[in-house]
């Protein structure tokens, strides 16, 4: 089959699905579950995301390491955000007898910024910059890393 015959996709869809691929549920929702058995927030969490965002990205082999670095930590950052919210929100709704989807859409912002910074601290912090560094300075180093390699 002559490479003219094959399907392509425009570069914005393929960006779009690389995004919702990065934020899949399943990380967002192991997040979620591991404070509620620990009782902990599992920061540490948000760099295991990082990673996997990358490895998402890491599919499109024709994105340049700047557009990958800030799809990157856009979706570290929604990732973190989505997972603390999401936390806030079945720690307030177990006890009212709401669902965790009921009890996210009825979360306001104020409530949940001042309940985020009650249960994160200094360490929590330290793991989301890390995240979102590693998110961010991963794409320029590992081009350079494949620039050096091609020569």
């Amino acid at each position: 089959m002559p490479a003219s015959a094959l399907p392509t996709a425009s570069p914005i869809r393929s960006l779009i699905s690389l995004a919702a691929g990065g934020l899949r549920p399943a990380r967002v929702l192991v997040w979620t579950l591991a404070p509620l058995y620990s009782g902990r927030q599992c920061s540490f969490m948000a760099v295991v995301g990082a990673i996997d965002v990358l490895w998402v990205l890491g599919l499109a082999p024709r994105m340049g390491a700047a557009a990958r670095a800030t799809l990157a930590t856009l979706s570290t950052a929604a990732l973190v955000v989505l997972a603390n919210w999401s936390i806030i929100a079945i720690h307030l709704g177990g006890p009212l007898g709401t669902g965790p989807l009921a009890s996210m859409a009825k979360l306001g912002l104020h409530h949940a910024r001042t309940l985020a910074g009650l249960a994160n601290d200094w360490r929590d912090g330290v793991w989301v910059v890390l995240a979102l560094a590693i998110s961010a300075g991963w794409p320029f180093f590992n081009a350079r890393r494949l620039a050096l390699s091609a020569r």
